[in-house]
C-alpha cells in the first residue's frame, strides 16, 4: 500500500513517474496498513471460537482466509487480545497439550449476542479492507506474483551490498514503469492498396 499522505514524500527526477521514498522501512511508517478498527480484533476472534474451539495459530489462519492470504495478523496482535478476552471471562484457554486451545464462555456468548449488528459491521470492513489489500480487482495470479515478489525480498534479509541494492532497486522500478507504461504496442500491418 502507498502513503499517500506522507508529508515527507520526496518526488523523483520525473522521467519516469515514480517517486523517491524515505529511508528503509518507511513506506508504511515501518508497519502495514491498519485493518481492524479498535475492538474489531476482539469481536471477530470471540466470534471465530464461539464458532469452534481453537488454537491461536489456527485463529490466524482463519483471518487470513477471510483476507484471501492478502492479510495475516501478527502473533504480536492475536495473543495479547486472545489474553485480554480470556482475562475478561470471555474465553477460556485449556493448555492441554502444551498449546492453548480456546473456547468461548456464557459470558462471551452473551457479549457476542449483544454486538450481533457490530460483528456484521466487521465482517463488512474485512470485505472492504480485502478488496484494497488486493488491488480491488487485481487477478489472481497477479497477487500470487505479488506475493512470491515480497517473499523473494524477505528471503534475501542481510545480503544488501551496495551493489545488489542498486541491482534489485533497478529491476524494481524498471518493472513498475513497465507496468505504467503498459503492452508493448503491437506494429500494425499496413494496408495493401
Amino acid at each position: 500500500m502507498r502513503d499517500h499522505h506522507s508529508p515527507h514524500r520526496e518526488h523523483g527526477d520525473g522521467r519516469d513517474g515514480f517517486e523517491k521514498r524515505p529511508g528503509p522501512g518507511r513506506e508504511r511508517g515501518g508497519r502495514g496498513p491498519r485493518v481492524f478498527a479498535p475492538g474489531d480484533l476482539k469481536l471477530l476472534l470471540l466470534a471465530l471460537i464461539a464458532e469452534q474451539p481453537c488454537h491461536g495459530y489456527d485463529l490466524i489462519r482463519q483471518i487470513e482466509s477471510m483476507f484471501d492470504g492478502a492479510y495475516s495478523p501478527s502473533p504480536g496482535v492475536i495473543y495479547p487480545t486472545l489474553t485480554f478476552l480470556e482475562e475478561s471471562e470471555m474465553i477460556l484457554g485449556d493448555a492441554e497439550g502444551g498449546k492453548k486451545r480456546y473456547s468461548i464462555t456464557d459470558a462471551g456468548r452473551l457479549s457476542l449476542s449483544e454486538q450481533a449488528i457490530a460483528l456484521d459491521g466487521v465482517r463488512m470492513r474485512i470485505e472492504v479492507s480485502k478488496r484494497s489489500l488486493r488491488g480491488h480487482d487485481r487477478p489472481a495470479e497477479i497477487h500470487e506474483a505479488v506475493h512470491n515478489l515480497r517473499h523473494a525480498l524477505q528471503m534475501h534479509h542481510g545480503r544488501w551490498s551496495p551493489e545488489e541494492i542498486l541491482r534489485v532497486r533497478d529491476l524494481l522500478n524498471n518493472t513498475a514503469k513497465a507496468i505504467v507504461d503498459g503492452p508493448a504496442v503491437q506494429p500494425t500491418s499496413e494496408k495493401a492498396e
